[in-house]
């Protein structure tokens, strides 16, 4: 059987600054559908003075009117006051009258993806029609189509084009790697010009369109695009449609990837073997039965409307996205940490189109000694001395074997103490020669970090501060307490719990975590920042490199041997694996660790800590704002003072180095003394009244009543009588989105 291929032209008329893209009728004797550009609004739309308007309706925000019958031939329709006549045309029900159609969008698709397109379909759902909308017509597509759709086993192809765009016109071309749902870095992309040729579909109203014009008679009609596939399955989808009570089965679209297209080959659907473990993003399409959905239905790009039943059955299909999307350069289009080989995938490309794909490399997943612990932690610091001491005694105390320490720019001993701890056999230090490169402190030295011996060679990595206190609450409060209570697993994120100053506003040299116990409370969704956390991490090579919150670069292909738990040993989902570093509602805990943040300690070690600057967000100061959202005393909470005796005892092993114990004085002294000249300067005495003000003290325990919008913006804008009246529970307040302060 030779198919009959028919190429249409899909001729527009210019209305002012929108289209006309259509006006339809059944007969001569029937009313006439008028469809109009999505740019024009419904209401500038009105037809001619001696016309009827039956009705009118919004498809995907275009307009389109029902008209008495015209039997001229002709309608004339204003947009806004410009005036054309238009030629109606007459329906081509017969071309598919009684036959299985495939309705699809072709954008960049070659003939030769087509062609399979086309095949596939017939030979496993028994498609004997097809009509293709030819977005963009100057390439050649539809008369090459046309020869090598003759062998096929269709009845009828038709390939229409439209002389006008029906892209979204404020949309870049879906070549560009902005246009698809998965890639990474969009907010650093360049997005060129919009080019509605080329744009994702702008004009929704183009299935209903396409079922006044051809397909009102088919049997059945399944609405994919080229790019996608609906796999063999038991029943034909077209029986499926016809069967269904609604005569609607929803078709559910699921993205797949190539691993690698070979050098100098186009995309096809053979080389598509990948999927994202961690993706829910989902297209929905249909297939329908005209004669089983009422008079009345509406088919518009995902659905099916004002049938008599809803659509009751979910098909899957897949959606080839180096096609969707014209490329070979995979890596712009997807994050590849995220993809694992498909098995029905790789069953399709060898058994259906005979293809060798390139594979996935194969990676072999380690034997991991579950009693080995040696943990080591990364940092980096600038003038943190008189703190230094009490946080490496700390996590000795509880089982830290290592510290790795970068610094920069220190002026107040912070090198000459970590150069005598290093000297002891304490820690390692290094300087961050972040300067001649781009990277910001703390990136540099993860990045310098990961070549390391000592990280290399330990069983357990975190990346954290010095500001921040591992509090183990199982067992005696030692990691190897809270590796036993995890059990198999090799990543364990421990969520901040923001600890506030306690109303302390004077330094001194005491243990931060016995001086300061107040913090915001378990359930503090906001600041964004109140629960991200650090993450403890088996070093097996599941990742890459380290990160400031958890580390980076997934091997996919080891993605299924992560055992990944927040603090009370509860797993956290697959999409949290690539990026996440903050929990959620539904993924913090601290029942077994929680990481004890203690971001502003006193309001004069504040005062340094804002001259400081920070480590990472070296362009932003450490202003009221940050003050405000980082100080938290909401509730008391000394669950890590059990930890003090151990500490205690540590400390006084490390200062019976003399060298040590002379260093930290100077440090100590150093902090006193910037201290001293800050507040002695107007602009920080100011400051410094501001913090230790009652009003500033009253909205560190009122946090849960702000919305996000309050943090971002800064106490300011926070009233005086809400901060100074008495709330009730549920009390809220909230102001519009503004620029973020800092």
């Amino acid at each position: 059987m030779h198919a009959d291929v028919s190429i249409q032209k899909l001729t527009g008329t210019t209305i002012g600054t929108a289209v006309c893209m259509a006006a339809v009728a059944r007969d001569a004797d029937g009313p006439v559908s008028v469809f109009i550009s999505s740019n024009a609004d419904i209401n500038g739309v009105q037809p001619g003075p001696s016309i009827t308007e039956i009705d009118r309706r919004s498809i995907g925000g275009a307009a389109v009117l029902t008209l008495a019958a015209q039997p001229g031939g002709e309608a004339e329709i204003s947009v806004d006051g410009t005036t054309e006549t238009v030629a109606v045309i007459y329906s081509k029900h017969g071309l598919f009258a009684g036959l299985n159609v495939g309705v699809a969008l072709r954008n960049f698709e070659t003939v030769s993806v087509a062609r399979d397109w086309l095949e596939f379909h017939q030979k496993h759902h028994g498609m004997d029609g097809a009509l293709i909308i030819n977005r963009c017509g100057q390439d050649g597509f539809a008369q090459e189509l046309a020869l090598a759709a003759k062998s096929l086993g269709l009845k009828q192809l038709v390939i229409s084009t439209p002389d006008f765009p029906i892209g979204h016109p404020n949309l870049q071309s879906e070549e560009h790697p902005h246009s698809a749902p998965d890639s990474p870095g969009k907010d650093r992309m360049k997005i060129p010009a919009p080019d509605p040729w080329r744009s994702q579909l702008g004009e929704l109203s183009i299935y209903q369109l396409m079922n006044e014009l051809y397909l009102g008679s088919a049997r059945a009609v399944m609405n994919i695009d080229i790019s996608d596939l609906i796999p063999p399955l038991d029943n034909s989808i077209f029986d499926m449609a016809i069967a269904s009570d609604s005569g609607v089965v929803q078709l559910i679209g699921h993205h797949c990837y190539p691993w690698r297209v070979r050098k100098g080959d186009p995309p096809c659907f053979a080389d598509h073997i990948c999927v994202q473990f961690d993706s829910e993003n989902v297209v929905r399409r249909w297939c329908m039965a005209p004669g089983n959905t009422g008079a009345t239905a509406t088919w518009r790009l995902v659905r099916i409307t004002e049938t008599m039943r809803a659509a009751n059955t979910n098909i899957p299909f897949q959606r080839f996205m180096a096609i969707k999307h014209n490329t070979t350069e995979i890596n712009k289009f997807v994050p590849k940490s995220s993809l694992v080989e498909d098995p029905e995938l790789l069953k399709l490309s060898k058994q259906q189109f005979g293809h060798k794909p390139i594979r996935m490399p194969k990676l072999k997943f380690p034997k991991v000694d579950s009693t080995k612990n040696r943990t080591a932690i990364v940092t980096t610091m600038k003038n943190e001395g008189p703190f230094i001491l009490e946080w490496i005694a700390y996590h000795r105390a509880i089982g830290i074997n290592d510290f790795l320490v970068y610094t920069n720019d220190c002026s107040d001993g912070t090198d000459t103490l970590l150069k005598e701890l290093q000297t002891a056999g304490i820690v390692q230090h290094r300087d961050n020669e972040f300067k001649d490169t781009d990277l910001k402190p703390q990136h540099w030295a993860l990045q310098a970090a990961n070549t390391e011996d000592m990280i290399r060679t330990s069983d357990w990595v975190i990346c954290m501060d010095v500001d921040e206190f591992i509090n183990v609450k199982v067992g005696t409060g030692m990691l190897t307490d809270l590796y036993s209570h995890m059990g198999d697993a090799n990543l364990i994120s421990c969520t901040w719990r923001l600890f506030g100053n306690s109303d302390v506003h004077h330094y001194s040299d005491e243990p931060i975590i016995k001086i300061f116990d107040n913090c915001a409370a378990e359930m503090t969704r906001k600041p964004h920042q109140a629960w991200g956390f650090k993450t403890l991490f088996r070093n097996i090579g599941i990742f890459k490199k380290l990160g400031v919150h958890r580390p980076k670069g997934l091997r996919a292909q080891h993605w299924d041997k992560i055992t990944w738990v927040n603090g009370s040993g509860v797993p956290l989902p697959p999409k949290m694996y690539r990026n996440a570093w903050r929990s959620t509602k539904s993924t913090y805990g601290y029942d077994a660790v929680s990481l004890n943040h203690y971001a502003v300690r006193s309001a004069e070690s504040f005062l340094v800590k804002r001259d400081r600057g920070r480590v990472n967000h070296v362009g932003r100061d450490q202003g009221l704002s940050y003050w405000f959202r980082m100080n938290n005393n909401t509730e008391r909470e000394t669950s890590i003072q059990r930890m003090l005796p151990k500490l205690k005892l540590e400390l006084e092993h490390l200062k019976s180095n003399p060298k040590i114990a002379a260093a930290h004085r100077n440090c100590v002294a150093a902090h006193r003394e910037k201290i001293t000249s800050l507040r002695a300067t107007e602009n920080y005495a100011q400051f410094y009244d501001v913090l230790t003000s009652e009003r500033m003290q009253r909205m560190s325990r009122m946090h849960a009543y702000f919305g996000a919008n309050v943090f971002l913006a800064g106490p300011d804008v926070v009233p005086d009588n809400v901060v100074s009246e008495t709330h009730p529970a549920g009390f809220f307040f909230n102001v519009d989105k503004q620029k973020t302060t800092h």
